[in-house]
C-alpha cells in the first residue's frame, strides 16, 4: 500500500529540487537582452506580427516621442464607441453584427446581417446526446476546462476535423460561435446538480433571440431577462469580443494555428490561456477583493478609509497579498481603457435597476482613489486607469450570473477574434512560430551510476 504521506513528502522534496534546479539567474536576462514577456523595459509588447482585425492605441508621437493618451479601440478600423453607439441608437443587439465585421472586414447591409444571423442559428446545435453523455459526464467547478473539454470531443464528431481550408475553418468557427454559450451554461447547469445539489435546468435556445438574451433564457430557471439586462450582457459580449492579437490568448490562437493544427485544437488552447488569472480570470479577482473589502471598511462614504484599504493591498497586507489592485492598470493602456469607459454608463443604469447605486459608488470611489495611491506607492512607468475587468464583474453578479461562469462570459465573446485571428493567421503565414530561447546551462560531463 502506496504511503501517501511519506508520498508527498517525496513530491515536496522533488518539487524543491525543480525550483533550484530551473531558477535562472535575473541579471542574464538584462545581460542577453531577453525580451520578458515579449515586452521591453517599459511594457511595450515586441512587433511578433501584423493583423487587420483591430488596433488598440494608448499613445501618440509628439516631436518623435510616445505621448500617453486617452485609450482607443478600433475593430477593423472602427471605434468601439461609435459601433456600440449605433446599436443603441438603433436599439439592436450588436453582438451579431460586430461578429460579421470582425470576420469579414465589413459591416454588413441589413439583409447581410439576416443571413449571418440564419448561419448562427443553424449551426446553434449540439451533437445527438452530446449533453448528456459529454456535458453531465465528470461535470467539474472549472467550466473553463469542461468547455475545454466539450469543444475538443466535438472534433470526434467532425468529418473534415482536420480540413484546413479557409470555407472548412469557417464552418467550424460558426458552429463554435453559436454554441460556445450552450457549452457554458449546460456545463454550469450540470455542475451545479451534480455537485452543489440544485435542480437541473437544460433550456433549449431560441433561433429568434440574439446571442445575449439566449444565454440569459438559458441560464435562469425562468428564462425571463429584462431589455437593460440584455443590452448591458450584450455590450459586455461585444467589449471582450476582441483585442489587438497580442494579447496572451489570441496569440495563442496565431501560434498553435501556425503548426497547421485543426480548428478545435487552436480553440481548446486559447480557451486554457484564457483562463488564467492574469487574464480572462482577472475579473473573479475584482469580485473577491471588493468582497474583502466591504468586510473590513466600515464606512464607504470615507475616503480615507478606502485608501487606507487599497494602500494594505499594494503592502500585500490585505486580500490575496499579492500586492495587486485587481482591476486597476492595464499592459497597454494607460490614461484610460475605453471598454471600462463604455461600460461604466451601463453599469449604473444596472445598479439603479437592481437597487446597487451605494455599491456602484464604491466602485467609482475606487476608480478615482486607486490611481491616486498607486502612484504615491510605486515608481510606475505609465499611467494607471481602471480596466474593463474591475466593472464587468459587478455587472456579472447583478445579472446573477454565477462566479464559476465569469470566464466563461469573457471566452463567449472572445472566441468571435479567435476564430478571426485564426484565419488571418492561415490566410497570411506559412511559417510556424518559433521563438528563440537561449540555453544558460554549462555543458557537463555524463557520470555513470557509480560514479555519482
Amino acid at each position: 500500500m502506496v504511503d501517501f504521506g511519506r508520498w508527498n513528502e517525496i513530491v515536496n522534496e522533488l518539487a524543491h529540487s525543480c525550483e533550484k534546479n530551473f531558477q535562472i539567474e535575473q541579471e542574464l536576462y538584462d545581460k542577453y537582452d531577453v525580451k520578458r514577456g515579449l515586452r521591453d523595459k517599459a511594457g511595450t509588447g515586441v512587433l511578433a506580427g501584423l493583423t487587420k482585425v483591430s488596433h488598440i492605441q494608448s499613445f501618440k508621437m509628439e516631436d518623435g516621442k510616445k505621448v500617453p493618451c486617452e485609450g482607443r479601440l478600433l475593430y477593423r478600423g472602427y471605434d468601439i464607441n461609435d459601433l456600440v453607439q449605433g446599436d443603441i441608437d438603433d436599439r439592436r443587439y450588436g453582438f451579431e453584427e460586430i461578429a460579421y465585421l470582425l470576420l469579414f472586414g465589413e459591416l454588413p447591409s441589413e439583409k447581410q446581417l439576416d443571413i449571418f444571423k440564419r448561419l448562427l442559428a443553424k449551426s446553434r446545435t449540439l451533437p445527438t446526446n452530446f449533453v448528456r453523455d459529454v456535458i453531465m459526464k465528470a461535470p467539474s467547478k472549472d467550466m473553463m476546462n469542461s468547455i475545454s473539454k466539450s469543444v475538443l470531443t466535438l472534433a470526434s464528431y467532425d468529418d473534415s476535423v482536420s480540413d484546413i481550408s479557409i470555407p472548412n475553418v469557417l464552418g467550424q468557427c460558426l458552429m463554435l460561435i453559436s454554441v460556445f454559450p450552450m457549452l457554458a451554461v449546460y456545463s454550469y447547469h450540470a455542475y451545479n446538480h451534480y455537485e452543489c445539489d440544485g435542480s437541473l435546468y437544460i433550456h433549449r435556445p431560441d433561433e429568434k433571440l440574439s446571442m445575449a438574451e439566449n444565454f440569459l433564457k438559458m441560464l435562469r430557471p425562468d428564462m425571463k431577462y429584462s431589455s437593460l439586462e440584455a443590452r448591458v450582457l450584450d455590450i459586455a459580449f461585444v467589449l471582450h469580443m476582441e483585442h489587438g492579437g497580442g494579447n496572451n490568448s489570441t496569440f495563442t490562437t496565431h501560434v498553435v494555428s501556425s503548426s497547421g493544427t485543426d480548428t478545435y485544437s487552436a480553440i481548446a488552447a486559447a480557451l486554457s490561456s484564457l483562463k488564467g488569472p492574469k487574464h480572462g480570470g482577472a475579473n473573479i479577482k475584482v469580485v473577491e477583493m471588493m468582497n474583502d473589502l466591504k468586510k473590513n471598511v466600515a464606512d464607504y462614504n470615507d475616503d480615507n478609509q478606502i485608501e487606507a484599504y487599497l494602500k494594505k493591498l499594494l503592502h500585500k497586507e490585505a486580500f490575496d497579498k499579492k500586492g495587486l489592485i485587481y482591476g486597476m492598470g492595464h499592459a497597454v493602456y494607460s490614461i484610460s481603457d475605453p471598454r471600462a469607459n463604455i461600460f461604466r454608463n451601463f453599469v449604473e443604469q444596472l445598479s439603479k435597476e437592481k437597487g446597487r447605486q451605494e455599491e456602484f459608488m464604491l466602485y467609482s470611489k475606487i476608480e478615482k482613489l486607486a490611481p491616486k495611491v498607486i502612484a504615491e506607492e510605486r515608481s510606475i512607468y505609465k499611467g494607471v486607469s481602471a480596466n474593463v475587468d474591475f466593472y464587468s464583474g459587478f455587472v456579472y453578479s447583478m445579472l446573477d450570473i454565477p462566479l464559476e461562469l465569469y470566464t466563461p462570459m469573457f471566452a463567449i465573446a472572445r472566441i468571435v477574434g479567435w476564430s478571426a485571428h485564426r484565419i488571418e493567421e492561415l490566410v497570411n503565414v506559412d511559417k510556424i512560430i518559433r521563438p528563440a530561447y537561449m540555453s544558460v546551462t554549462e555543458p557537463r560531463e555524463y557520470k555513470y551510476m557509480h560514479d555519482r
